[in-house]
């Protein structure tokens, strides 16, 4: 063996999965270490019976990709964009003496790892590398003592996955089957039942208005004091928490209800009476520090202080994380280890001094079910934590700032209280009852460091104090003046991400590592629809949560979701068996399981009475007839009998009342009358409102022998401008400029999907700004067609919006381009869309290799190109095949229309054609 050989079997191979925290971890090994990166998951289940090995797709569960007839064993595929990371690693171990499994230390990680394991079959001594930050001292340490895959923690990893496969796959497709919603998920429906519960409290919810005083009093020294009104005559003035949220009724008689009248009397009545201090009360108080940061208190905290999603805030934590700032962003602990509670506190006494810091070290316990305390919670990493002011520049904005919170709440956690003292304040006159309250800080304690709520610790330590006049009991005051004040009880508020993250998790259901993707899949399902930072549920979100809580209780029962996570600790400690778990959920035990659940109810649910929300109460009908919102294949809309009309997308559930409905089917009763009559075929022109905008419309379809004939408005056009001359003219598109004169082909211009162009025979190309299709002339049409192709007939594309390095998969740059739907990143080979809340400056080499996965593993988005000799191999194979005799002749013509279909949407795609797509959100194809 050559010398440069013996070298490199000298080497030990280490695989983590990111190329960022291999970068990070290569710093700090030697040469006789290679550190590489599987790019996430390796291995997973199928997604489908199209990826199942071909000795297997005949299997009745082969769709599923676990074998439920013999104790739920797993199929596990490599996905294409996967194989060639694959095949790196395997060479790269080739020479290598040993290999160290350095993923998270969570049990995702860990299933990595023995996924790694699996396909590497290493025949070299293999060791699992964990540590909780990436720090020279940390990584020395864990290959001191280095460990084996964990098996339970695999197993109790590989159960959820098949879990939530069996449960995602099994109730999506009952969905489908019943046209009623997209997808079910185990954690993601629960989520979805608990925006939907809020909605229907602030459907139920009846607002109640009151009146009280502010009185503004001064003393012998003439300091100000404001107070409010509590009581008068005996009876205690209400506050929003007395009234019943049901009816807007008062809970007691002990209240004095106010409304405008009496409560201007009243400022009358008191304006002469003589007001005295009758009592001062001062209590002390203390307040102690926030526990570090957990994954889900850091979402909710980055939501509120710097109106981080979700998504965001775990993307700079992940960067954070793998280039060695902070320690493992998934965790639910709350526990520090020695040394990071010894650099807290040397931090604490250098900057802020002595008086800051407790006798001994603050020690905190999670409250959160199933936390698993072997974990650490979020911290700065390595010791000392580096100062604030020395990372400022080194950071990305959005790095920094996530850091900083991270930085302050470590700090604070090992500081002592904050102590001072509330004062309440009751002033008497005339009958009336008032009351001020104050706060004063006699010491900032850990507020010095860190304030929830606030950037700026000083300005905050201000606001939290309320001073009030120091007086004492019978002391005068001198009234200076009295205002009546008008109040009506609220709704509960909507979940935000920050609400609904704290819910899920107080409830003990997901994982701190889940949070994010739930809170992106409900929203991508169309459930859930973003408001400002408030999470509003859609029709759609309604119509699957009454039909799982009526057919499926307990999928969506918040505390049956919950235990699902008690079995899963338990599995991962050994306790539990995982398929004597599966069996019961899927097959059932005392109870029908899921399987047999789905089977029995395929017949029993009605689509039709789930999609049905009556408005009121039958004694609200109008005319005679109820109304009812319908949940329709393509949108909400309002039914009255034969009266419809569509509802707004903007207009929330709660924000639907009675008389808002009667206005839409009145102004839909206004749209219906026509705007005229074709002069050729005599039919009537409709302008309608429908799911994509609107449009105009040929024709009425019933009783009719040609189906209505529909266009879109021009870009830029608006139902205001559209006359019954300009609907003709659109109702005529596809015009027939004339006949090339040297192909001898029609010109065609057409209004598409995406803008106006022009069609000769094969050749298109998108008409110039300014030009309307309507307008366009046989001479310009000739111009453009002279003019170079580019993309699909239109201009040049645009240069990259940013450049990485070579993607480890494709060996192409990875790029940021500006797409016709916003940026996007791609390797070459698969494109993905960037996440609303990242922008191309902020995006990382890594966060675009995580984006390509992710969508790799979903299919990815780009269609292979036809090599050379493809078409004479296309030849030779139609030959072969029209040879055989078949039995199984074409398909039903169902099928050949489905297949036409999609074969014509997706050539108008590719040549920016209108495809049949429906364009109105038309009540009468629901599918009921």
């Amino acid at each position: 063996m050559s010398k440069k050989a013996t070298e490199t079997r000298e080497k030990s191979l280490v695989i983590v999965e990111s190329p960022a925290k291999a970068r990070t971890i290569g710093k700090f090994l030697g040469r006789q270490f290679q550190v590489e990166a599987s790019i996430g998951h390796v291995r997973d289940l199928p997604a489908g019976k199209k990826q199942m090995p071909a000795a297997l797709k005949n299997e009745p569960w082969a769709r599923l990709g676990v074998n439920v007839d013999d104790a739920f064993a797993p199929v596990y595929v490599i996905p294409d964009g996967k194989k060639k990371q694959v095949d790196l690693l395997k060479k790269a171990l080739k020479d290598c003496q040993s290999l160290y499994l350095a993923t998270d230390e969570d049990r995702e990680g860990e299933a990595i790892s023995w996924h790694l394991a699996e396909i590497l079959k290493p025949k070299v001594p293999v060791y699992r590398l964990v540590f909780h930050e990436i720090t020279k001292t940390a990584i020395t340490q864990a290959l001191e003592s280095p460990r084996q895959i964990d098996d339970a923690l695999v197993k109790a990893q590989e159960t959820r996955r098949i879990l939530d496969r069996l449960y995602g796959y099994e109730m999506s497709e009952f969905l489908w089957k019943k046209s009623l919603g997209r997808s079910a998920g185990r954690v993601q429906s629960v989520a979805v039942r608990l925006i939907v519960d809020r909605e229907r409290e602030r459907m139920a919810f009846v607002s109640a208005t009151y009146w009280d005083l502010i009185g503004k009093f001064t003393t012998a020294k003439s300091e100000l004091m404001t107070a409010d009104l509590v009581a008068f005559d005996g009876k205690k003035i209400p506050s929003g928490k007395d009234f019943d949220s049901t009816n807007g009724k008062i809970k007691g008689d002990q209240f004095l209800v106010l409304d405008e009248a009496q409560a201007n009397q009243l400022v009358t009545r008191l304006s002469q009476a003589k007001f005295q201090v009758t009592k001062v009360e001062v209590k002390p108080y203390t307040r102690s520090p926030a526990p570090p940061f957990t994954t889900s208190t850091l979402q909710q905290e980055a939501n509120r202080k710097l109106g981080f999603t979700a998504r965001r805030t775990m993307t700079a934590a992940q960067s954070l994380y793998e280039n060695g700032y902070i320690t493992y962003m998934r965790t639910d602990s709350t526990t520090l280890a020695k040394e990071a509670v010894d650099a807290a506190r040397n931090l604490v006494q250098g900057e802020y001094g002595q008086e800051f810091l407790p006798d001994s070290p603050r020690t905190y316990v999670s409250k959160v079910k199933n936390a698993q305390e072997a974990h650490e919670a979020i911290r700065p990493a390595g010791q000392p934590f580096p100062m604030l002011g020395d990372l400022r520049g080194k950071l990305r904005d959005d790095e920094f700032r996530l850091y900083e919170l991270i930085w302050k709440r470590t700090v604070a956690s090992q500081m002592v209280d904050a102590r001072g003292k509330f004062i309440s304040v009751t002033i008497e006159g005339g009958g009336a009852t008032f009351q001020c309250t104050g706060k004063t800080i006699d010491f900032p304690g850990f507020l010095r460091a860190y304030v929830e709520g606030s950037d700026d610790p000083n300005s905050e330590l201000s606001d939290q104090e309320t001073i009030l006049p120091n007086v004492e009991a019978n002391d005068p005051l001198s009234c200076k003046g009295l205002e009546s004040k008008s109040h009506t009880t609220q709704p509960p508020a909507r979940f935000s991400e920050a609400a609904l993250t704290r819910e899920l998790e107080k409830r003990g259901i997901g994982r701190p590592s889940t949070y994010a993707s739930i809170i992106d899949t409900i929203q991508a399902r169309e459930y859930v629809v973003k408001r400002g930072n408030n999470l509003i549920p859609t029709w759609s979100a309604f119509a699957v949560v009454r039909m799982l809580e009526q057919h499926f209780p307990s999928l969506v029962d918040y505390e049956f979701t919950a235990q699902l996570e008690d079995k899963m600790d338990a599995i991962s400690r050994r306790e539990h068996d995982n398929i004597d778990y599966l069996t019961e959920f899927y097959f059932g035990n005392h109870q029908p399981g899921l399987k047999s659940q789905l089977e029995n109810k395929i017949k029993e649910v009605d689509a039709r009475e789930i999609c049905t929300f009556p408005l009121g109460t039958p004694e609200d009908s109008v005319d005679g007839a109820v109304i009812n919102v319908r949940v329709g294949r393509f949108g909400p809309y309002l039914e009255q009998g034969e009266r419809r009309a569509t509802i707004p997308q903007d207009l929330a559930p709660d924000e639907l009342k009675l008389e808002k409905a009667i206005e839409l089917l009145a102004h839909a009763g206004i749209a219906e009358a026509p705007l005229g009559y074709c002069p050729a075929t005599e039919r009537p022109v409709f302008l309608k409102q429908g799911r994509f905008g609107p449009y105009v419309q040929l024709g009425v379809g019933a009783d009719e022998d040609e189906k209505p004939k529909n266009a879109s408005l021009l870009k830029g056009m608006t139902p205001t401008d559209v006359t019954i001359e300009i609907a003709l003219k659109l109702l005529s598109l596809p015009l027939d400029l004339g006949t090339h004169p040297e192909q001898n082909e029609p010109i065609m211009v057409y209004n598409g999907k995406f803008g106006p162009y022009i069609k000769c025979g094969t050749e298109t190309r998108s008409l110039p700004a300014g030009v309307s299709p309507l307008e366009a002339t046989f001479d310009q049409a000739i111009e453009l067609l002279k003019q170079p192709r580019t993309g699909r007939g239109r201009a040049a594309a645009k240069p990259p919006l940013k450049v990485f390095e070579k993607s480890p998969v494709t060996d192409n740059p990875v790029q940021v381009m500006d797409g016709r739907y916003g940026a996007y990143v791609t390797d070459g080979e698969t494109n993905a869309t960037l996440p609303k809340d990242a922008t191309p400056e902020s995006l990382t080499f890594e966060q675009a290799l995580v984006l390509l996965q992710e969508r790799r593993e979903k299919g990815g988005t780009k269609k292979a190109t036809k090599k050379k000799g493809a078409k004479s191999t296309t030849k030779k194979a139609a030959k072969k095949t029209a040879k055989k005799t078949t039995t199984k002749k074409a398909t039903t013509k169902k099928a050949t229309k489905k297949k036409a279909a999609k074969s014509a949407a997706s050539e108008s795609v590719e040549s920016n054609e209108p495809s049949s797509e429906i364009l109105d959100n038309d009540p009468t194809s629901a599918p009921f």
